[in-house]
């Protein structure tokens, strides 16, 4: 697939950066990628939320994909595969990370308190507990953590793109705006996905508590094993 959507010396320069919208698209849904976004956005309920979170992620994976980039066009940095390898079992860390905390907080109850009655002149105590509720603070930390987690993607993924792609491109102006608009496709990609993966999430969030858990926990533990698979064969195996 990569390859298809691979510009070629002969095609125009409209024609390249339609190509680099389209890789970015496809690039936002490779299986790590969604494997750290779903992870977080399993943390919230809102569909818009989940869909900025997506946004912030690719945000990040551009920042780093036009930094690699400027370096490789104007200063000729290469990039050997075993930094790729390394980059790529730092994802595969993050994403382990990613998956134990999206777990724990499935299971963590954050306010524990009793209620106190009587039955029959007898007095009783039951203890609740419930899950922590959003709070606005709360909202606006996955702001940075998602850009983050985008941006080692972005460089863990660098290596693979500039290696298929910038030698097709004669201008290094043109190959940066390359860049600059696969990052753009990456953005929209990871907002479809995101808001796609949220909606489930939303529509179970009350009335289908045990199902959300159940989706919850398929999300970290998707970002879990893929990241312990990844780090097994880019660092252990390799």
């Amino acid at each position: 697939m990569e390859e298809l959507l691979s510009p070629s010396p002969e095609q125009s320069a409209v024609a390249v950066l339609f190509i680099g919208f389209l890789f970015g698209l496809y690039h936002a849904i490779e299986a790590d990628h969604l494997a750290a976004v779903s992870a977080i956005v399993s943390e919230h309920k809102n569909p818009i939320l989940a869909s900025i979170i997506g946004g912030f992620w690719g945000l990040g994976h551009t920042i780093s994909l036009f930094i690699v980039g400027a370096l490789v066009v104007f200063v000729k940095v290469q990039i050997s595969e075993q930094t790729e390898g390394i980059l790529e079992g730092i994802v595969g860390l993050m994403l382990v990370l990613l998956g134990l905390n999206a777990i724990r907080k499935i299971f963590s109850a954050d306010e524990i308190h009793s209620h106190s009655h009587e039955h029959d002149g007898v007095e009783h105590s039951h203890i609740h507990a419930h899950t922590k509720v959003e709070n606005g603070s709360s909202h606006h930390r996955f702001a940075p953590r998602s850009v983050a987690v985008g941006m080692i993607h972005g460089l863990a993924g660098s290596a693979g793109l500039m290696l298929l792609v910038l030698p097709t491109i004669n201008s290094p102006w043109l190959a940066l705006f390359y860049i600059l608009i696969f990052g753009i496709g990456s953005i929209a990609g990871m907002v479809i996905m995101s808001l796609l993966m949220g909606l489930p999430l939303y529509a179970t969030a009350d009335r289908f508590a045990v199902l959300n858990k159940a989706i919850r926990f398929a999300a970290g533990g998707f970002s879990l094993i893929w990241g312990a698979m990844l780090f097994h064969e880019k660092i252990i195996a390799a």
